[in-house]
Parts: C-alpha cells; structure tokens; sequence
C-alpha cells in the first residue's frame, strides 16, 4: 500500500534521527595522535578508524577553517616568536615553568621548543577525550564546532578568555583543556606518545588514575583525590627526544598552592625557563606571593609580559634585564598596576618587537621583558625578592588603590581608542569582552553543520 505524505515526512524525520544519534564510524579504537589529529583539523593515519570521518562534509569544513586560521596565526604572529625564540632565548633549559596558562601550549613550545618538561597550570578542567568512534555523528560535529569557538580568542588575541573557557571547555563529553592541548600539539607537528591522566599527592608525586573494566566490557575509572587533578602527555617534535607536557588544574594562589603538592612537584624539577603573559596581574597583588616566589628562586629566565612579575622584585645585583617592544601600562580596567620604572627601563633601551602579544596584543603596543638570572641564590630557599622602596610598593588586590601613604604613579598619556581597554565604542568594547563588560568578540567560526 503507498506510504501517505504524513508517514512519509515521519519516516525521513525518524532516519535523520537515527543518523544523528548513531555511533559516529565504529567502536575500534583511534590512538592519542590519530584522535589530536582529527580534532585540529589534519588526516589521520590511514589504517585509522577515524579515517572515513574525514570524509564528512562537517569534518572538512573544520579542517579547512582551522587551516586558514592557523596558517594566519602563524604567518602573523608564531613564526616571529619563533625567531625572537632563536635570536633572543638562547640559553633554554630542560624545564619550563607557564603559570596562569590555561591550555596555552602553543606559545610555550614557540617559545621555548626543546625544554624536556613543559608545566602548564590554570583553573580549567583537565577533562576528557573519549573514543569519537563510539560517539554520535551530531556530537563529534557539535564537538568540533566547540573547539572552533574556543580557539578563535587564542588565535585572535594571543590568550584565552576565562569567562568564555568557562563554558566551552565544559560542554558535551569532549571537554576541558586535554582537547584543545591535542589541537596545539597536532598542529604543531607533534606526534603523542603516551596519555595518562592522574593528578598530585600532597607531596608532589604524580599518581595516575587507575582503571579497570567490568564484566560487560565497559571501562571504570577511579579518581585518586587530589588538589591538584592533572594530565601527562609524552611527545615528541617528529622523530625527535620525548618531551613531556603536563597540565594541572590547581589553584596557585596562596593559601591553596602549599597544600596541593603543586609547590612540591616544581621543586623538585630542574633549574626552569619560565613565562608569564595575560596574568590579570595577579602577582602584582599580596595573594600570589608563594608562585611569585617560586618562579624567582627556581628560573634562570623569566619571559613575561607586564602582567607578570613586577619590575620591583628583580634585584640588579641578580637579574639582567632586556625589555621588548613599547610600555604603555596597562588596560584602564587594571587601574593601579602601572610601574613607572617599567616606563623608564622601556624608554631607555627597549628592541623593537615585532609581533603582538598579551592584552595589548597590537604590536606597536606589546611589551616583553626577558629577565635572566646573572647570580644564583645560596640555596634553593633563598628569597630573590629585594625589598621593595616605599615609592615602588607592589598595589593591594588589582583595581584596589594603593595603600595610605603611597602614591600611585600614572602612565603616560594615550588616546582613548584602539586597545586601550575604554568600554566605549566598538573597539573598546571588544578589548572589554576580555573581561565580563560586553559580548564575546571572537570572529565568528564556520556556521555549524546542520544535518
């Protein structure tokens, strides 16, 4: 009997459901590269069960999105960090310290590309990458989709916005850090090794998670507790050394950082290369004075944007100091956290920097400093911080006025367009989406795929 207009409509309806809600491809399993691979955008290896995926009309849209934004990111900006890395970072070292980072691997790798062990911190979830064979078509669409949205700040303004991580890193079953780290290694040409996923002890021994499976095949995964939850990664730059990555999702201020083993962890890594961009200057504040710490007595070299460390702490006797690029103080959100000696040290003898980076990420406003270390400390508890003149008294929490008694200088005048940071007017507006003032900026990624 022919099938009527309504059964018709409801049985196309049915199928496109199906479709969406049926495993992706297969329940074989792709490796750690295969899977970074094929979440930025590039070809898996051919014999990989993600490899008819790249078939999919939503998957070759992304690819070739994250080809064009990658490919601009890196002609404007990463090839010349990456030569500022050859000419200006010669003495590197086997540990390499990005505290406030995120999942930010990029720059810590075009910056420092041979350190043997890499630690990344922030607030955001390590989370997980799970089987994508075993996953809905409509999710690993929706899944890409998200990791477009996330990428689009970091590859627009050289750092992530918190607020927005905050939700796209935790949405769907592919979440957190771990797959935007597998973006930035794919795509830097990185080939994965080794996984695993665990967190600190209290003493700063990584543990890793343990697992197991049930009698109906399924894996079961047991969470150590831990203060400081965290991922491994073991890679290497092609056939080149294993180097080891490591992400912890920790809260370094102080108070926090003594009891989660992270201080501990560090302290036992080698003599570090360490970096500071996009801090929201919160070592500038009394609340991240254990971090502050660390990263003096255990850095042989500090690369940091004016959001780091503040000039006040770097004593002459041990520090040489080479700034970069133009100092015009901070966004007018940060209030008092302008450093005047940092204004007269980047007038004096400042090199041209000729990328952007940080909050002023246009590159006639951008600042570097490179500070190394030009005498090493008695023993590895000895405090590097001087103490601080009156006149140059690091400010209370960022946005607070200094304390009574201490005047805070102010920076030199600049017009109020631009990146100044106003919350007026289109520009500012997009300089103050940075922060919670207006609506996300990021340039629009592909439509989503509809099915």
């Amino acid at each position: 009997m022919p099938m009527t207009m309504p059964k018709m409509l409801a049985a196309t309806l049915l199928a496109a459901l199906l479709a969406t809600a049926a495993p992706a491809w297969s329940a074989e399993t792709a490796t750690a590269n295969d899977t970074a691979h094929f979440l930025a955008g590039l070809p898996p290896a051919s014999d990989s069960p993600l490899a008819a995926l790249t078939k999919d009309a939503a998957w070759q849209q992304h690819a070739h999105y994250f080809d064009s934004i990658f490919g601009r990111e890196d002609s404007n900006t990463l090839s010349k960090v990456r030569a500022f890395s050859r000419e200006r970072l010669t003495d590197k070292h086997d540990t390499m310290l990005y505290m406030f980072s995120g999942p930010d691997f990029l720059y810590a790798t075009s910056f420092f590309p041979t350190a043997s062990t890499y630690v990344l911190s922030g607030l955001e979830p390590v989370g997980q990458v799970p089987q994508l064979t075993g996953l809905p078509h409509g999710t690993v669409d929706n899944t890409l989709h998200n990791l477009e949205r996330s990428l689009g700040t970091l590859l627009s303004y050289s750092f992530f916005i918190t607020k927005n991580m905050k939700t796209q890193l935790n949405e769907g079953p592919v979440y957190g850090t771990l797959p935007v780290i597998y973006v930035f290694l794919a795509r830097t040409g990185k080939t994965i090794h080794d996984v695993t996923v665990g967190g600190l002890d209290k003493d700063g021994n990584f543990q890793a998670d343990e697992t197991a499976t049930d009698d109906k095949g399924k894996k079961l995964v047991w969470h150590a507790p831990s203060a400081a939850p965290g991922v491994k990664i073991v890679f290497s730059d092609g056939n080149g050394p294993h180097q080891t990555l490591y992400y912890f999702n920790t809260n370094i201020a102080d108070g926090s950082i003594e009891h989660s083993g992270f201080l501990a962890f560090c302290e036992k890594l080698g003599v570090a290369d360490s970096f500071v961009k996009s801090a929201s200057y919160l070592l500038h504040t009394g609340g991240f004075s254990k971090v502050r710490t660390l990263l003096l007595n255990r850095s042989a070299t500090i690369l940091q944007d004016d959001s780091g460390i503040p000039l006040a702490y770097f004593d002459p006797k041990k520090w040489r100091l080479q700034p970069f690029g133009r100092y015009v103080g901070p966004l007018s959100i940060f209030g008092n956290q302008y450093q005047p000696r940092m204004g007269e040290l980047f007038a004096k003898g400042a090199i041209p920097l000729d990328f952007g980076i940080g909050y002023r990420f246009r590159k006639n406003e951008s600042n570097l400093l490179l500070a190394q270390k030009i005498a090493a400390a008695t023993s590895d508890n000895e405090e590097l911080a001087p103490s601080l003149p009156d006149h140059e008294s690091v400010q209370g929490p960022v946005g607070q006025p200094p304390k009574k008694g201490r005047s805070a200088a102010k920076p030199p005048h600049t017009r109020k367009n631009g990146a100044d940071g106003d919350v007026t007017g289109s520009l500012g507006c997009r300089i103050a989406a940075i922060f919670p003032f207006c609506s996300d900026p990021t340039p629009a990624p592909r439509p989503k795929p509809s099915r």
